[in-house]
């Protein structure tokens, strides 16, 4: 089954929107929810806000392990119990954001973040199995494999992956999502056209669901969007994928 659009990722307030929209929109659209990673959330306990460096928690990881290990815990569980909830609202498929996981090295983020996201995961194709789980990390090109070994069922690509490498490197057993470049939104219309179909065509004909590559950003023409909706409600796959460029892709490993 191949999805063509979720949702543009919009951040901050305009996810409230998907929250407090379920009752209006009467199957007429899917109603996302989301959460943030353990590490991403810790993020912001242990530093007080945004930071450039992230000294603190990282150097927290050997002065202090077993403070962040139980904190960490306690998030996954926390975590966990809001996806039911939103899943008990409405919710029909919850995106989980490590947005800070792309600051750790691999083998890092192997300890310190995806075993808690395996933990989250776990729990909630326990309790709720019918709800799709997509996890993005905002710089992941060096983490896909492992991301992959979290259990959910979309990965989503940020615009620093090249769409077709990471459909290679993930394979067919998995979903992807992304991953226009939110710049894009700011360039002539026709360009933007073009990147969409580039997109498309280098994830191959199923298993994906067109996105940004990040949020929407601030001061984002407003009939760029738009352009953005209205070409992916155009898109026809019987059409798009013939000719060279569709042939010339190689198949998902």
């Amino acid at each position: 089954m191949h999805v063509s659009f979720m949702e543009v990722g919009l951040r901050g307030a305009a996810h409230i929107v998907y929250l407090l929209a379920f009752p209006f929109i009467d199957g007429k659209a899917a109603l996302l929810g989301f959460v943030g990673a353990p590490w991403t959330i810790a993020t912001y306990v242990v530093e007080g806000g945004m930071t450039n460096t992230y000294t603190n928690i990282k150097s927290m990881c050997y002065t202090a392990p077993n403070v962040l290990r139980g904190l960490l815990s306690h998030l996954a569980q926390a975590i966990s119990d809001y996806i039911i909830y939103q899943v008990n609202s409405g919710a029909q498929c919850i995106q989980i954001f490590d947005s800070w996981g792309g600051q750790l090295p691999p083998h890092v983020w192997e300890q310190w973040s995806k075993p808690y996201i395996k933990q989250i995961v776990s729990r909630i194709k326990k309790e709720c199995p019918h709800v799709p789980l997509v996890l993005y990390i905002n710089g992941n090109g060096g983490l896909l494999e492992r991301m992959k070994d979290t259990g959910v069922d979309v990965i989503g690509l940020d615009w620093t992956v090249d769409m077709a490498d990471g459909r290679r490197r993930l394979g067919n057993g998995i979903g992807v999502q992304g991953n226009v470049d939110p710049a894009f939104l700011f360039s002539p219309l026709p360009v933007l056209t073009d990147e969409i179909h580039r997109v498309v065509k280098s994830a191959g004909p199923k298993g994906h669901i067109l996105n940004l590559g990040h949020g929407v950003l601030q001061k984002t023409p407003e009939e760029a969007v738009a352009h953005f909706f209205g070409v992916t409600r155009s898109l026809r796959y019987d059409t798009l994928f013939q000719g060279s460029v569709a042939e010339e892709l190689q198949p998902v490993a």
